[in-house]
């Protein structure tokens, strides 16, 4: 079976330098851009609307991207976007929601429909992001319901941009 697969007259498309691990599925209306890894067991399913992951993200181990479909109850549904350089860790669940470039979202987090994270943002492991939440960039956020920490030190902020050029060069291996 395909790690690719259509639905109804969407399908995925993917940049030519994107890597997508066998294990990993992706069905329906999704652009994957340029240097963008998605690893083993992800599951990233555009089937009621569509997402959009930019270059030089990498969507880790275990993690789930949905969308919500337009209804009476939410005209309009809920797309997925996630912009340049985002690190999204092992397990995370993003739905109907938009994150911002150079964004850390950190494994097992939680982040609902219509919530923003802006640029910048640096999500702590385990965290909750509730429906329509708006995260500042440039802080530390973390727990459930995420709570603005404190502003992000020069290291994380450098940690951000590291690990997403890591994740290109780490898919590059993968590739070979």
């Amino acid at each position: 079976m395909s790690k690719l697969r259509r639905f109804e007259s969407r399908r995925p498309k993917l940049a030519e330098d994107a890597w997508v691990d066998d294990s990993a599925v992706v069905i329906g209306d999704v652009n994957i851009a340029s240097q963008t890894s998605i690893w083993p067991m992800c599951v990233i399913r555009g089937d009621v609307h569509r997402i959009r992951i930019g270059a030089r993200t990498n969507i880790q181990d275990g993690s789930v991207l949905h969308v919500s479909h337009d209804s009476h109850y939410l005209p309009g549904g809920r797309p997925l976007t996630v912009g340049d350089g985002v690190t999204v860790g092992h397990r995370v669940l993003l739905h109907g929601c938009e994150i911002a470039d150079g964004c850390f979202i950190g494994m097992g987090s939680t982040i609902l429909d219509g919530a923003v994270l802006q640029p910048g943002v640096m999500l702590g492991a385990g965290s909750l992001v509730p429906q329509g939440r708006i995260l500042e960039g440039g802080y530390l956020w973390l727990g459930s319901p995420a709570r603005r920490v404190r502003a992000l030190n020069a290291t994380e902020r450098a940690i951000i941009e590291y690990t997403a050029g890591h994740y290109v060069e780490l898919a590059d291996r993968h590739r070979a």
